[in-house]
């Protein structure tokens, strides 16, 4: 049998199946919600790229605030050709517990050719996008991480006006939430003063009804996966407008 020297083959490139953006998150190690959601919604040509950092199964504020020194290494972990595009720290109420500042500098310095943002991020931008001011928070979290919340975003510019949780402190319970309950316990704490609802965390499946809970209502919901998918989406150029996920979505 006769082999053709490799010099002689001209190889033929094209762009790959992400040819439109690459985007990254650094998940929870107990995360099992946001790598479906975020899969199941991607435009076509933007790939969607995950890593996990370490955490018992206990959402608290120590055991977030630990997840600070790992992030850096697991950006590192992404696409280290460094074609990725964005980089986002994946955990609402993480983010919210080592801060914005701390989240942007670890990932940068894991990947520093990638637009940083974080799950809070997100959220911030998404409750500003459609006009909201006055909201009503509904989360699955322990109370000490609910008052954290609520003072972080008020101290981003927003009136609280309620904010509730389930007082569940595993995320392997969070991501068994049902979906229906969500929308109920969510809808429970509107009121007519409230210019929006956000649903907080990314294990709950709140992007299987938020388009519900806004028919309902009749005004904004924001959900954490559905403002994170929204803001990495647009960080990386990608203005596709998504059916079904609320108005966020519809967005530029």
């Amino acid at each position: 049998m006769t082999q053709r020297p490799a010099a002689t083959r001209t190889i033929r490139f094209d762009a790959g199946r992400h040819d439109r953006a690459k985007i990254g998150f650094v998940l929870l190690a107990t995360e099992q919600t946001i790598e479906d959601d975020m899969m199941r919604h991607a435009p076509p040509g933007v790939g969607m790229h995950f890593t996990r950092a370490a955490i018992p199964d206990s959402i608290t504020g120590a055991t977030l605030a630990a997840q600070a020194d790992l992030l850096a290494d697991r950006a590192a972990d992404l696409l280290p050709d460094g074609s990725l595009d964005v980089i986002c720290y994946a955990c609402t109420s993480g983010s919210l517990v080592i801060g914005e500042t701390r989240v942007f500098a670890e990932l940068g310095r894991g990947a520093p050719g990638a637009r940083a943002t974080s799950l809070i991020t997100g959220v911030i931008r998404a409750l500003r996008a459609v006009k909201a001011r006055r909201i009503v928070i509904a989360t699955p979290y322990l109370d000490e991480i609910n008052t954290k919340e609520a003072a972080y975003l008020a101290d981003a510019g927003f009136d609280v006006l309620d904010i509730q949780g389930l007082q569940l402190e595993r995320d392997s319970d969070m991501i068994r939430v049902a979906p229906d309950f969500i929308a109920e316990f969510a809808l429970s704490l509107d009121r007519p003063d409230a210019d929006a609802i956000f649903v907080s965390c990314g294990a709950l499946r709140t992007l299987d009804v938020v388009q519900r809970m806004e028919d309902a209502t009749g005004k904004p919901v924001i959900a954490s996966n559905q403002a994170m998918l929204w803001d990495t989406l647009r960080l990386a150029g990608i203005d596709d407008r998504l059916d079904g996920l609320g108005q966020l979505l519809q967005l530029p």
